[in-house]
């Protein structure tokens, strides 16, 4: 006979289950994770919140009002209002492209027929390109040329290791805000605008000293490409006057060399003006020296030089875009002055000075003297005329444009709002403002901001 009362006391399995499965089997469940921090474990629980919408919208009533509202703040670096900005524009040099190997024993055995480049010192990177002129050390190697591998434009690496150098500039360290805009086209542009801000402090890298920074040098001889740096105002990009040089810029001869051909001593002239343009000489001094060996040229040269002259390209363009924003123009020579008269002429230009011959009026020849009246048109006196034109018609010098290629030309390209050396010598590439090499002088409108379009539209309405 079984004990009743024993039995009861007996426990069962159905006694021994709770409510839930879960709380009967804990002992099975894998361990909690430790890997979370606090900020992650309240993220998720605020998440998890901001995601209950005990609300259900009317569709009929609700609209989207198309703006989001954040308990974050997503406006990364907010700066001050008047903040000054910088504008970089980027040239890539689409008519030099780099050879990868820069001496023929680091390159690979070239096919039959092939030449490789012989070395060379970069262009604008010193005051001469002549090795014979350097010292029999190995020039120091170059950097490797990375538009080979991402392509002949400025792509999009060019671009972020640009923005990397400038976060690396400014001292003490300080985040910037930056943009940019493809100008000539958006898929593998040319031409590109970066805008950055704030610029470096003045008090460790003064703008002047931005223009030359060596890591700025670098990424161009890397990338293959120019920067034009300009400090960001209404005067950047709305300019009244624009002073051009003559000879190897708005044309692409050497006025005093064409003469010379006449009389067979180009070579004597040409290495003088070569000089001269160099900085190594003298203005005035090399000027007389070049008109001496003239004497006897008859005086109509002038006109059968016409036929030979070439307007250098994108001159036009660039002249005929200008004047339809209203620009005044001059071409400041130290050419002489029929020919300047003939291309202001041609080019729509408001202002030519340049120098005089004294001409024979018995032969009609040239004596081979300058007009002793008239002023020689040297490095101050183009300063002189690009002042005294800019206050003849009430435009500050903040808003004019000064373009030329030799050393005669390098004070009015610091006095002007904005010098650019086109193309320019060795020596005068290395203390210019800013310098371009591009292959038309339309690039000079791409300094202003403007666009491919605006451009076309600008060049189309004054033909």
């Amino acid at each position: 006979m079984v004990d009743q009362t024993t039995s009861r006391q007996r426990p069962s399995l159905g006694q021994m289950r709770s409510s839930s499965f879960l709380q009967d089997h804990q002992q099975y469940k894998p361990p909690l994770s430790v890997s979370q921090n606090i900020g992650e474990v309240l993220g998720s629980q605020l998440t998890e919140t901001l995601s209950i919408n005990p609300i259900n919208p009317d569709p009929e009533r609700v609209h989207d009002s198309g703006v989001t509202y954040s308990i974050f703040n997503h406006q990364a670096n907010p700066l001050e209002t008047g903040t000054p900005r910088i504008v970089a524009t980027i040239f890539y040099k689409s008519s030099k492209p780099v050879h990868p190997h820069f001496h023929p024993d680091s390159s690979p055995k070239p096919a039959a027929g092939e030449q490789l480049p012989l070395p060379h010192v970069p262009e604008g990177s010193a005051p001469t390109e002549d090795m014979d002129k350097f010292p029999r050390e190995p020039p120091a190697p170059e950097p490797e040329p990375l538009d080979h591998i991402y392509g002949p434009y400025v792509s999009q690496l060019c671009l972020t290791n640009f923005l990397q150098i400038l976060e690396s500039l400014p001292t003490p360290y300080q985040r910037m805000n930056t943009s940019h805009r493809c100008l000539d086209r958006d898929a593998q542009p040319r031409v590109v605008e970066v805008t950055f801000s704030p610029p470096p402090d003045p008090k460790y890298l003064s703008f002047e000293d931005l223009r030359k920074h060596e890591s700025i040098w670098r990424f161009e001889r890397e990338w293959n490409v120019e920067v034009v740096l300009q400090q960001e105002s209404v005067f950047r990009r709305h300019k009244r006057l624009a002073v051009f040089d003559m000879d190897s810029t708005l044309i692409e001869n050497e006025v005093i060399d064409e003469i010379a051909k006449f009389i067979g001593v180009e070579k004597e002239v040409s290495e003088i003006t070569e000089r001269a343009m160099n900085g190594e000489l003298d203005f005035a001094a090399s000027l007389k020296e070049r008109v001496s060996l003239l004497k006897g040229v008859p005086a109509d040269v002038f006109d059968k030089l016409k036929s030979v002259i070439t307007i250098a390209k994108g001159a036009r363009e660039l002249c005929a875009a200008l004047k339809m924003m209203g620009y005044k123009m001059a071409v400041l020579s130290g050419g002489f002055q029929p020919l300047a008269e003939w291309l202001a002429d041609q080019l729509g230009l408001d202002y030519a000075v340049a120098n005089h011959l004294e001409i024979d009026t018995e032969t009609q020849t040239l004596t081979g003297r300058l007009v002793e009246s008239k002023p020689i048109i040297d490095a101050a006196q183009k300063r002189s005329l690009l002042k005294s034109i800019a206050a003849e018609n009430n435009i500050p010098i903040s808003q004019t444009l000064a373009v030329g290629d030799g050393a005669n030309d390098l004070l009015m390209l610091h006095e002007a709002g904005l010098g650019v050396a086109w193309r320019a010598k060795s020596k005068v590439q290395l203390e210019a403002p800013t310098r371009i090499n591009g292959e038309s002088l339309v690039d000079i409108l791409h300094l202003f901001g403007l666009e491919k379009e605006d451009i076309l539209e600008l060049t189309s309405r004054a033909q």
